[in-house]
C-alpha cells in the first residue's frame, strides 16, 4: 500500500522540491518532500482558505494550524499576523521538519511546529483555529479536528475549515452548526467551501 501523507514512514525515499508561492501578499519560498500533502505546489483548497480568511472578527489571541502539513497555511498567516504566535500541527514528522525548514527559509519567527494527533497534545486556547483536514484519514478524523476545536477557542474565536462539497463539505456544515450553534459558507470555488463557526 503506498504511503499516506497521514501516516510516517522512516524508508520513503526522499524527493525534495523547492517552489516560491505567493500567498497573503507574500512571496514565501517552501520546500516539499515525498510522502507529504500535495508536494507539487500549494493545493488549491489551502489557497482558497488562505485568501478568504478574514481577521476582521478574530479577537486578540494565537492561532492553531492543524494538520499543517509542510506549512502553507499557517506561515502565509504567520507572516501577516506577526502580533500573534502561530501553533502549527502534524502527525506526519516529515511535513513537520519541513514545516520547520521553511519557517526558518522565510524568516518566520513566530511559529511553533510540534507533533499532534488532532489536540491529543494541546492545552492551549485559540483566537482562530485553521485546517485543511485529512480527507483521507476518515469521517472521524475530519469530524474530529472540527468538533474538537470548541475546546480550544477563546471567546468569540474562530474556526475555519476548507472542505470540498464532494467530500463532505454538506455534513461538516451540519456538525460546526451543531457544534457551535452557527456556521457561514464564507467562499464556495470550484467545489470547495469555506466554512467559518465562531464560540459565542
Amino acid at each position: 500500500m503506498a504511503n499516506q501523507y497521514f501516516e510516517n514512514s522512516d524508508d520513503l525515499e526522499h524527493e525534495l522540491k523547492d517552489f516560491n508561492f505567493t500567498l497573503r501578499n507574500n512571496n514565501l519560498t517552501f520546500t516539499s518532500d515525498a510522502g507529504v500533502f500535495s508536494r507539487q505546489t500549494v493545493d488549491y483548497g489551502s489557497r482558497v482558505l488562505i485568501e478568504a480568511i478574514s481577521f476582521d472578527e478574530v479577537p486578540a489571541g494565537n492561532i492553531l494550524d492543524v494538520g499543517c502539513g509542510y506549512g502553507p497555511i499557517g506561515l502565509s498567516l504567520a507572516k501577516e499576523q506577526t502580533g500573534r504566535s502561530v501553533d502549527m500541527t502534524d502527525v506526519n514528522l516529515r511535513a513537520m521538519d519541513l514545516a520547520k525548514k521553511n519557517a526558518e527559509t522565510n524568516r518566520i519567527k513566530n511559529v511553533n511546529v510540534f507533533e499532534s494527533n488532532m489536540y491529543e497534545k494541546i492545552s492551549d486556547k485559540y483566537a482562530l483555529v485553521i485546517s485543511n483536514p485529512p480527507i483521507r484519514a476518515g469521517k472521524n478524523v475530519v469530524s474530529g479536528i472540527i468538533s474538537g476545536a470548541k475546546e480550544h477557542l477563546v471567546a468569540n474565536g474562530e474556526l475555519w475549515i476548507v472542505i470540498q462539497k464532494k467530500q463532505g463539505a454538506p455534513s461538516a456544515k451540519k456538525l460546526m452548526d451543531a457544534t457551535y450553534g452557527n456556521v457561514e459558507i464564507v467562499t464556495r470555488e470550484k467545489g470547495y467551501y469555506i466554512l467559518r463557526s465562531k464560540l459565542v
